[in-house]
């Protein structure tokens, strides 16, 4: 029998209900010690009462084992949000036998391990709770329902089929074996590589959605960069002034960019200096604008070369409209001239760029697709070459199917568990 937790699930502080979560073998005898219990499932008001004093009202629920967030015998407290209701029913709580604190994340790691959810679902969960775009939301979302699950699952289905038909022609070497299965297992290695190809190249971009674009600003000192990164961020972020070289390090502003979380660099400006300090800003600058998802280039004028060359896909406009209000396409932090048509050109890039993301959001998803990928290929050369031992294609596949497997948790993930619960919150 595990031990009964509780915790306060919702944010600390003064607020107009607080939620109070239980789970564990004597959840609901915990509620039971307070009021009444409620039918399963079905909230109910009821009055706290511990050694003849009244907590509170509450809205009360319990759940039964196999029906919960953990898959354990839980009940939820919502009281009210005062700071002396909320640490008198965390008092009284604490003080019943057989109950302790959570731990962070431990709420969701009982419900791991009961098997309510598989690993990539509780990374949705912790991206979910981090989630500041609408973008991060969706994605969040799409994992935390069981997308990366079920793709996993059709995976290792096919696995499984390829590996038996190579395994009977194992079980039967020295009968003959009235069907060739090579052309239905060639099938599905190319099925599945190719499925694999698609989701490890998305992979870099569902990264970039849930941690954040970069879009660093470059131009010659004293073209404007400074101004046009506080008139994105709608503040002071970045000391402007009429003397060139003022911006030395990199500065960053991040926003919400049409649902995107972005991150705004406005960097030293790009020319030779003997000043040393400038001449680490401009370095610094070049280094972090070669890293970044997209650069925008102002120009002192249209055919000026700058020390780093744009990409293909980056923005060039030219700067300091102000000075030049009838130059069409310019642009001007000061006086707002071009701003909103570089935010929607800003914002389609990266929209674009987002929209190759696929269901596997970290680096952890990608390395096991591509240790899939290779035992995939391994065994699809072992089944072309002449003379090639099934004994080696069926061990490449076994090696697939483990790699498919950390996927959703299934083996050898244990030291990844302290690491991903420890970003929860102690009530989840």
């Amino acid at each position: 029998m595990g031990d009964t937790i509780f915790a306060l699930a919702s944010a600390r502080g003064k607020a107009g209900v607080a939620v109070f979560r239980i789970s564990g073998p004597l959840a609901h005898q915990a509620v039971g010690r307070l009021c009444s219990v409620p039918e399963a499932r079905r909230a109910v008001v009821r009055r706290l009462v511990w050694q003849g004093d009244v907590l509170d009202e509450a809205l009360v629920l319990v759940f039964d084992a196999g029906a919960s967030f953990t898959g354990e015998a839980s009940a939820e407290l919502q009281v009210h949000g005062s700071l002396a209701v909320v640490t008198a029913v965390a008092r009284t709580l604490g003080e019943m036998p057989g109950l302790r604190m959570a731990e962070a994340g431990e709420f969701t790691r009982r419900a791991l391990e009961n098997g309510r959810l598989d690993l990539a679902q509780v990374e949705g969960l912790a991206d979910l709770i981090e989630a500041e775009t609408e973008a991060q939301r969706r994605q969040a979302m799409r994992v935390l329902s069981g997308a990366i699950g079920r793709r996993a699952q059709v995976w290792r289905q096919r696995l499984i089929r390829a590996g038996a038909l190579i395994e009977a022609t194992i079980d039967f070497a020295d009968e003959d074996v009235p069907v060739d299965v090579t052309p239905e297992v060639l099938a599905l290695i190319d099925g599945l590589t190719a499925d694999l190809q698609r989701e490890i190249a998305g992979t870099t971009a569902a990264e970039r959605v849930r941690d954040g674009f970069e879009v660093a600003i470059l131009g010659a000192p004293n073209i404007g960069k400074s101004t046009l990164l506080n008139a994105l961020a709608g503040r002071e972020a970045a000391i402007t002034s009429e003397f060139a070289g003022t911006t030395r390090d990199v500065i960053e502003v991040r926003m919400d960019l049409a649902g995107l979380a972005v991150t705004i660099l406005d960097t030293a400006g790009l020319r030779d200096t003997d000043d040393r300090v400038e001449q680490m800003g401009v370095a610094r600058a070049m280094e972090r604008a070669q890293a970044a998802e997209l650069r925008v280039f102002l120009l002192t004028y249209p055919d000026e070369v700058l020390m780093l060359t744009p990409q293909s896909g980056d923005i060039v406009v030219l700067g300091k409209a102000d000075l030049n209000p009838n130059t069409p396409g310019a642009i001007s932090g000061l006086t707002g001239q071009g701003v909103e048509s570089l935010v929607s050109r800003i914002a389609e890039r990266l929209g674009t760029m987002a929209a190759s993301a696929g269901a596997m959001t970290r680096e952890r998803h990608r390395l096991a697709m591509l240790r899939a990928f290779e035992a995939l290929e391994s065994a699809r050369s072992q089944i072309e070459k002449p003379g090639g031992a099934a004994e080696l294609v069926a061990a490449d596949l076994r090696q697939a199917m483990r790699a498919l497997d950390m996927l959703v948790g299934r083996l050898d993930v244990e030291n990844l568990l302290d690491e991903i619960f420890s970003s929860f919150c102690i009530g989840k």
